[in-house]
């Protein structure tokens, strides 16, 4: 391959580099700082760029939280929705559907393992600044949709406990996987996140399913 084939790639792979680095930084000082007392200079200062950079790399403070959430709760920076990545579309089409919640549920845990720091920071600014307020609900839908998606497909595939319909299951999914419990068992009450993820996972096929 010739130098100037390899060229584009190396430039793109060294912005990457360079957004990721922007994105740690400014998560750091968010976590140890606060969002609102964290300054684009502070972040741009940690990172090593210009700000101009920061601001021409993201425009605005709130775009940066946004895309670290969303980055976290990925795991990755490919442009994938979370309902058609690998995982999801394989819990989708498993047809046991005790399997199903399970592994869903071990993909919760995996992205609260992930977006858990995210996610403190994201709450605590949301009281005082509108614009994070938003960004909250926003999350706060995206998991609801998420979860919408997952128990009609097992209502596909199995009954659910009598006299239970789509809606209210996936209340009690989304009940029993808040971040705020995950949070606090195991950030307050010493829980692994394995363990959560075996009490969650019992405790949502007990909610849904019919006993054997």
């Amino acid at each position: 391959m010739s130098a100037t084939a390899k060229r584009p790639n190396a430039r793109a792979d060294k912005a990457r580099a360079n957004r990721r680095r922007m994105r740690d930084a400014a998560l750091s000082l968010f976590v140890d700082q606060g969002y609102v007392a964290t300054s684009m200079q502070a972040i741009a200062d940690e990172a090593g760029v210009a700000v101009q950079t920061l601001y021409f790399t993201f425009g605005t403070k709130r775009s940066l939280l946004s895309e670290i959430l969303d980055v976290a709760v990925a795991g990755d920076d490919e442009p994938i929705p979370t309902l058609e990545r690998p995982a999801v579309l394989a819990a989708l089409a498993d047809p046991d559907p005790r399997r199903q919640l399970r592994t869903q549920v071990r993909l919760a845990r995996e992205i609260y393992e992930r977006v858990a720091p995210v996610l403190q920071v994201v709450a605590g600014a949301a009281s005082a600044d509108p614009d994070i307020a938003e960004l909250w609900e926003i999350n706060n839908t995206q998991r609801a949709t998420a979860q919408e998606r997952l128990i009609t497909a097992l209502a596909a595939k199995t009954p659910l406990r009598e006299g239970l319909d789509i809606a209210t299951a996936v209340d009690i999914t989304l009940a029993l996987q808040t971040p705020e419990i995950y949070q606090y068992l195991t950030r307050r009450r010493g829980w692994s996140p394995e363990r959560w993820e075996h009490w969650t996972a019992d405790a949502v096929i007990g909610e849904l399913l019919p006993g054997r």
